[in-house]
């Protein structure tokens, strides 16, 4: 059985398809509360989304896909899938009568990667019509299903994708197999992850008016991987204050009339979340980017993360702790450097491969971090490092030329405050220097997106059509999926990510800008 609901119910959490504007619906009960204790992934939403929300849905898929009724579409679009496939679904018919307002689903395994042992659960108004429904489907199946029943519920297995099927109290679940439906029907009827403090604490921080709540366990997955986390990765994790095998999140999917809004919310599982504020870096970065981020505190990081190297050493090159030593007698004060970093931001332009450059960019505290980049410079040359050429002017650093970096140098340079290394030297020099008028904060494109996070600081953004442009001249006409695709980001006007963090809790915002 290819029970037609399902995938609407799954395409409304990856925002390809709403029920929407198909009629009321009531609202249900907990859907977490049919949910098994403990899986790492859990997905709850609105199929039949009404008022603001509905308006906001319908006006977003009007500017992005020129669709007047996004409910009505999606479901002309099942009903012609089944169509093509021999079958036939009614919505107004078999569906519309019973449909509540909420769904979830959730994944109880990590399994080689791939999220596994999958459970959906759409709530019903009318449970009498879901069982017909569900019956007109196993008799229309043309793969048999079993009647069985487990601890009172009876429910169908089989079809072609050996899916179990039933109505579960107020719902209509749908199970990856026969022990996954199990878990739902004990979950119903005892503990659930409803129940848990973990699961709720987290929720309690998602967005009021959300199309879905996306709720992960990042502590789970890495139970369920085996523990399987780089040790460097949780290095660097716990010494930003996260503990990953105590981290949740929770992602809220808003969408307004002119762009979509992504809020996440994260338990970091530390005593402190990392804080700090580099919007005003990213702001003086050079107008034209057209991606661009920056990070506050990562002078912190990079100083731990040289000290850790400084004491184990370089396997069979530089005995533990000798490489500070080592460079501070070459006149490269490389402890100094990294304990004088601020923050760190990034820019990249052009509009094809030729004309790409960027840099990364340093603030600094310490003016003599100028003469520790001049000497990195005289040092290479000292050992004959061939492609290596010095700046002249204000600006202290080097270039290096070699047949595999391309036509643009790299390019190592600081001036007053600042440190960058890029590619290509007119982008590298620009980042050093922040001109009025020539700056992201110059850019309107860049201030609406700061005026759409609201209070929330910027730490990333991306210009839509300047983004899409350089993919164009990348990507071979023949990729037919790209030129697919360009329809839908053709509406799109830019990016931006923003972050902030309030004691354990930090959280962070996502806006996909929509054209008007």
């Amino acid at each position: 059985m290819k029970l037609r609901l399902a995938p609407a119910v799954a395409a409304f959490v990856s925002l390809l398809a709403l029920l929407a504007g198909c009629g009321g619906g009531s609202s249900s009960s907990d859907i977490a509360g049919m949910a098994p204790p403990g899986v790492p992934v859990f997905v709850e939403g609105t199929v039949r989304p009404s008022g603001q929300l509905k308006s906001n849905t319908d006006a977003l898929a009007q500017k992005i896909g020129g669709i007047d009724n996004l409910g009505e579409f999606v479901v002309e679009q099942l009903e012609s899938s089944a169509r093509s496939e021999g079958e036939s679904f009614d919505y107004e018919k078999e569906v519309k009568p019973w449909l509540g307002e909420r769904a979830g689903l959730f994944f109880e395994k990590l399994e080689e990667g791939n999220l596994s042992k999958l459970g959906v659960m759409v709530a019903s108004t009318d449970t009498n019509a879901t069982q017909e429904f569900v019956d007109a489907q196993v008799r229309k199946s043309k793969s048999p299903y079993a009647k069985k029943s487990y601890e009172g519920v009876e429910y169908e297995y089989g079809g072609d994708e050996e899916d179990a099927v039933g109505v579960v109290g107020e719902y209509l679940v749908i199970a990856d197999d026969e022990a996954t439906f199990h878990d739902i029907v004990d979950a119903s009827n005892g503990e659930s992850l409803g129940d848990e403090s973990r699961f709720t604490d987290a929720v309690s921080a998602a967005t009021d008016g959300s199309l879905a709540d996306v709720y992960v366990d990042v502590g789970g997955l890495i139970e369920e991987s085996g523990g399987k986390i780089d040790a460097q990765a949780r290095q660097l994790l716990q010494g930003a204050g996260i503990d990953p095998s105590e981290a949740t999140a929770v992602a809220s999917i808003v969408p307004h009339s002119e762009n979509i809004e992504v809020d996440l919310s994260s338990d970091l599982g530390g005593e402190k979340a990392p804080s700090g504020n580099a919007s005003d870096l990213l702001g003086s970065l050079p107008a034209g980017s057209f991606a661009a981020f920056a990070v506050s505190g990562f002078g912190e990081q990079l100083q731990e993360a040289l000290d850790n190297l400084d004491a184990e050493g370089v396997p069979g090159t530089i005995p533990p702790h000798q490489l500070k030593k080592g460079l501070k007698q070459l006149g490269i004060d490389l402890e100094g450097i990294a304990g004088s970093l601020e923050d760190a931001g990034a820019f990249a332009v052009g509009n094809s491969e030729r004309s790409l450059g960027g840099a990364l960019v340093l603030t600094t505290s310490n003016s003599k971090a100028m003469e520790s980049v001049a000497n990195v410079g005289k040092l290479l040359r000292s050992v004959h490092v061939s492609g290596v050429t010095a700046l002249s002017g204000k600006v202290n650093g080097f270039t290096v030329r070699n047949a595999e970096l391309g036509d643009k140098p790299l390019v190592v340079a600081a001036k007053e405050k600042r440190l960058a290394i890029g590619y290509g030297l007119p982008a590298t020099l620009t980042a050093l220097a922040s001109e009025p008028g020539k700056t992201l904060s110059d850019d309107p494109g860049y201030r609406e997106a700061v005026s759409a996070l609201g209070g929330t600081p910027i730490s990333l953004f991306v210009d839509g059509p300047a983004a899409l442009n350089l993919a164009t001249s990348l990507v071979p006409r023949s990729d037919r999926g790209f030129q697919k695709a360009k329809r839908y980001l053709k509406a799109i006007s830019f990016l931006a990510l923003g972050s902030a963090t309030e004691g354990e809790l930090a959280s962070a915002k996502l806006i996909v800008g929509i054209e008007k």
